[in-house]
């Protein structure tokens, strides 16, 4: 099983594999916000246990069975941004997919994944969710302002 950081490598570098035809360790670096020996370090451990391959100073390129992985990752990030949305979550949206796709299982993801595909195909349920969160949030806001509340 992969460390999250090692998902992340791997995460991008897909993302990197589906709009360039070479993956250089400058580009992972830079999109990871790392240094380059990081970056050779991850290629490394990805390398020794078939993720993709890897030779210094040559491309990186993903196996094909890693690929798929590559592609659940990236879609996995999707869900949660799209789940947080749906929430109508007051966070960073990226930062917050981030924390949460290392922690939930494959078919946690998925439930999520039918929660939101569910939300958008029923507009009228969602706008009732949306409704309902609008009222709590007023309601605390109502409360916080009253001078009977007292922190």
């Amino acid at each position: 099983m992969l460390s999250p950081s090692l998902e992340d490598y791997l995460e991008e570098i897909y993302r990197f594999s589906l709009t360039n035809d070479v993956v250089r360790v400058s580009d992972i670096a830079a999109c990871l916000n790392v240094s380059l020996p990081s970056v050779t370090n991850a290629l490394r451990k990805l390398n020794s246990e078939k993720y993709l391959t890897y030779k210094k100073y040559r491309e990186v390129v993903l196996t094909a069975k890693r690929r798929k992985l590559g592609y659940f990752l990236v879609e996995r990030n999707s869900i949660l941004r799209n789940f947080l949305k749906v929430l109508g979550s007051d966070c960073n949206i990226a930062a917050e997919a981030e924390a949460m796709e290392h922690y939930l299982t494959r078919p946690t993801i998925r439930a999520v994944e039918y929660l939101v595909n569910f939300m958008h195909e029923n507009p009228e349920c969602y706008e009732k969710f949306r409704d309902y969160t609008e009222k709590r949030k007023n309601n605390i806001t109502a409360l916080i302002k009253s001078e009977s509340y007292q922190p």
